[in-house]
């Protein structure tokens, strides 16, 4: 292997499709990935509650949706999702980037809701007995007491969820719908080169990965300050 025409070749590659690579796939993995982090947070933290309340037909549907969701491959959830969404919503019809987004959605709901029920589990529940005894509302003392602590506790599970959701979103190009691996199997068909491609595609995703570890290590850092004052 010569090194030499590998760095050159990088380079060729990056100047010829820098826009292919950044602009079109990294747009399309980053909103990817923000809908299902926005979408996800918020379904999975319903499905928590609904985990944790007692009413028994709603404890067992969202166990068995989080069961079947962490016990299957994201890769087979994104087929059915992709061929099955279109026959159940004819409006989804050649839709793919739509049934991929929500197949990325109710596979993060399911790991998140997990995170967020741990957290929420892991507070002392004298707090909330005595925040009750006060004479606070459930509502009250989820939002004002439990939720707060939980936070802190699911931060880094939750960030590491996030940032795994990214590089998840990979698979996606399985489907061709415009992220940084699609442009990868792109460029490779006009370029007859492999190697050079995936090593820029594997920096960008090192790069937006850092970036993001930085962003949620100075939020910890920011909420620990929090607790010594």
């Amino acid at each position: 292997m010569n090194f030499a025409n590998m760095g050159r070749n990088i380079v060729k590659v990056w100047m010829a499709y820098w826009d292919k690579f950044l602009i079109t796939g990294l747009g399309y993995t980053l909103s990817l990935a923000a809908i299902a982090v926005i979408f996800g947070t918020v379904f999975g933290a319903l499905i928590a509650l609904m985990r944790m309340s007692k009413i028994k037909p709603l404890h067992w549907l969202t166990g068995a949706y989080t069961g079947i969701i962490r016990g299957t491959p994201m890769l087979l959830q994104l087929y059915l999702f992709y061929f099955a969404l279109p026959q159940l919503i004819p409006i989804l019809n050649r839709q793919q980037y739509a049934c991929v987004a929500i197949a990325l959605v109710c596979n993060s709901a399911a790991y998140v809701s997990e995170i967020i029920r741990s957290g929420i589990q892991a507070v002392d529940a004298g707090q909330a007995e005595a925040a009750r005894s006060l004479g606070l509302s459930q509502r009250l003392t989820m939002t004002e007491i439990v939720l707060p602590q939980a936070v802190k506790n699911i931060l880094p599970a939750l960030g590491n969820e996030f940032i795994m959701l990214v590089k998840d979103t990979s698979l996606a190009s399985t489907f061709f719908i415009g992220d940084i691996m699609t442009q990868f199997k792109l460029v490779q068909g006009v370029t007859y080169l492999n190697i050079e491609p995936l090593i820029i595609v594997g920096i960008i995703y090192f790069i937006v990965t850092s970036i993001l570890n930085k962003l949620l290590g100075f939020l910890e850092r920011r909420m620990r300050r929090g607790d010594i004052r």
